[in-house]
């Protein structure tokens, strides 16, 4: 049985403040804890209720609680049969590594569904680091782990001062932009930087500072613009092509 204690503080860490004084995240979706799980995160406590079935992977043992004290500590309207802490970790961004590789970059990505995408984007097309603006949706916010699934573990993240960072790239830095080049020109790069702005507001000024040149997707229809991740998949997509693998 969980004290008041307890569930006071489970259900403070759906706020960002909370998570960062005690250095945890959240995750409640059964298949994301799975894929977290299969893809070797210890997380720190694991509740359950008996309707969770463990995967094999599980070495935590889960507390097991009952479904009213689910819903008292669930971040959401309807809660999950489980309940996965883990431990806020953040390392910083080594020295000359954007010039190594290839690197998605997000510029004031505040919306936390498009972070999760972008991040499954870069696991999809095995991107060597994903880069976040400060500005950016929290990366251990529950939609942020929700939307990237089991990418949230296996992708390099790292939250840097976006402007100061890419004046130091040393690879090419791509900013995606409707009035760029057509992006099925681009040429082979091994080691480049692709630059994914807001939807609201592409990239900012300070980061198009930077940019080395811009790409677009070639327009046919008559919608005003694609999703963030959308377009990011369509020129890391390109840009594996052109590399051939």
């Amino acid at each position: 049985m969980l004290t008041k204690a307890q569930l006071q503080r489970l259900r403070s860490l759906r706020e960002k403040k909370h998570r960062e004084a005690e250095g945890l995240y959240v995750v409640e979706n059964p298949k994301v804890v799975a894929e977290l799980l299969a893809a070797g995160v210890a997380f720190a406590e694991l509740y359950a209720t008996d309707a969770w079935r463990a995967p094999a992977s599980t070495k935590l043992k889960p507390s097991v609680i009952t479904a009213d004290e689910m819903t008292r500590i669930s971040h959401f309207p309807t809660p999950s049969a489980v309940f996965a802490v883990g431990r806020i970790s953040r390392a910083a961004l080594p020295a000359g590594a954007l010039a190594r590789g290839l690197t998605l970059a997000l510029d004031n990505i505040q919306d936390p569904g498009n972070v999760g995408t972008l991040l499954r984007i870069a696991d999809w097309f095995a991107f060597d680091r994903v880069v976040l603006s400060p500005e950016c949706a929290d990366l251990f916010s529950q939609k942020v782990i929700n939307a990237s699934m089991g990418s949230f573990a296996r992708v390099q993240t790292f939250t840097v001062d976006l402007p100061a960072t890419l004046a130091d790239a040393g690879a090419p830095v791509l900013g995606c932009d409707l009035g760029g080049d057509d992006v099925h020109d681009l040429g082979k790069l091994e080691n480049a930087v692709v630059v994914i702005g807001s939807e609201g507001r592409g990239l900012s000024t300070d980061v198009r500072r930077f940019v080395t040149y811009y790409v677009t997707i070639p327009k046919y229809g008559g919608a005003e613009s694609l999703n963030a991740g959308v377009a990011a998949a369509i020129v890391c997509d390109n840009l594996r092509r052109a590399l051939g693998r």
